[in-house]
């Protein structure tokens, strides 16, 4: 499944992470235009005549909208509105829509969703057979428009060509995930190396983290409600949308107001990673929330995003006996309407 990035000179580390010789892989990302394999995420596909109706059952984003242009954030949800999984959508021709997500949780995704499947008359896959690429930094879209011929697609927006799909995500430069067949991925990777250097796939993580966007992992499954993790405030729930697994939990919490915990943005003051679920600390050594990820920055310091009370902490904060410092998100927390997202572009 990941051979081909042996081939192309990278390393796969701890399962998920994708390293190359490249100097300073962070800094690239803010001089020219980069690429790396994200084997960290994952594809279902959900295919058949209920494709639609089955998810628009499921999930909090309106399937209405996910028309060929516009791929929006979702998630999947308990009865009780924790999340199982978050996900992007896309849809690939009528009645295929695709889901990206984080790959240790496509698995336990298509089980879920496999107990409503028949009903519907929908087959899931999971598409081993598929290759992510992140493509990224200023020169990017004109990278795109010159070696890959494809329109180079705004944030929550597709584009395609042939077999190839490119969807856009936030960050502080231009990111373009790349979805196509494995089979493909050599001799595109090719291609793109005429101008594009190879970075390891933790830059990529770190422009998430500096865009406020979070994939949760099977550690973090069944344990926030999506505001926690400010699905509403990046277009990723439908509040006009009918009933969905989960959805009377979620309304609730956002009209009375009872949310009292926030994705945050912080950078420690170290050079050590903290381990996902490590504490966040007050003054008194009260635990805050927990970090969900972690990367280093261009200057070798880590960043993280982490789970918090919403309450004026004791300073100094604290993870793994680094201070943190809180840093500003990129979007205001408040509810941004996928309909009104889907209307800008």
């Amino acid at each position: 499944m990941n051979d081909w990035i042996a081939r192309i000179g990278g390393r796969l580390e701890d399962g998920a992470r994708v390293v190359f010789d490249t100097p300073e892989p962070a800094r690239r990302a803010l001089e020219g235009p980069v690429m790396s394999p994200l084997v960290h995420l994952g594809i279902l596909d959900v295919v058949g005549d209920g494709a639609e109706r089955f998810l628009q059952g499921q999930t909090s984003a309106q399937l209405s909208l996910v028309d060929g242009e516009f791929a929006p954030l979702g998630c999947f949800c308990t009865p009780k509105g924790r999340v199982l999984a978050n996900v992007q959508l896309w849809r690939v021709a009528p009645n295929h829509y695709r889901l990206l997500t984080h790959h240790e949780l496509v698995a336990s995704l298509a089980e879920h969703l496999a107990k409503f499947a028949p009903f519907y008359r929908v087959e899931l896959t999971p598409r081993d057979d598929l290759a992510l690429i992140g493509l990224f930094g200023h020169e990017a879209p004109a990278v795109a428009e010159a070696l890959l011929d494809v329109e180079p697609p705004g944030a929550w927006r597709q584009v395609e060509r042939e077999a190839l799909q490119v969807v856009g995500h936030p960050g502080p430069v231009t990111r373009m995930l790349l979805c196509l067949p494995t089979a493909d991925a050599e001799a595109t990777w090719s291609r793109l190396a005429a101008q594009v250097t190879p970075v390891d796939s933790a830059t990529w993580r770190l422009h998430d983290i500096q865009a406020g966007l979070v994939w949760l992992d099977a550690s973090q499954r069944d344990s926030y409600l999506p505001q926690m993790i400010n699905w509403e405030a990046l277009g990723g729930i439908s509040f006009k949308k009918g009933c969905y697994t989960g959805q009377e939990v979620v309304a609730r919490a956002h009209f009375r107001g009872q949310v009292k915990k926030r994705l945050m943005r912080a950078q420690l003051e170290g050079e050590q990673l903290p381990e996902p679920g490590s504490a966040v600390l007050d003054a008194a050594d009260k635990r805050l929330g927990e970090v969900l990820s972690a990367e280093l920055d261009a200057y070798g310091q880590a960043e993280i995003l982490a789970v918090m009370s919403t309450r004026e902490p004791k300073e100094p904060l604290s993870v793994a006996g680094q201070k943190l410092k809180l840093l500003k998100l990129p979007y205001p927390l408040e509810r941004l309407d996928p309909e009104q997202l889907a209307e800008k572009h």
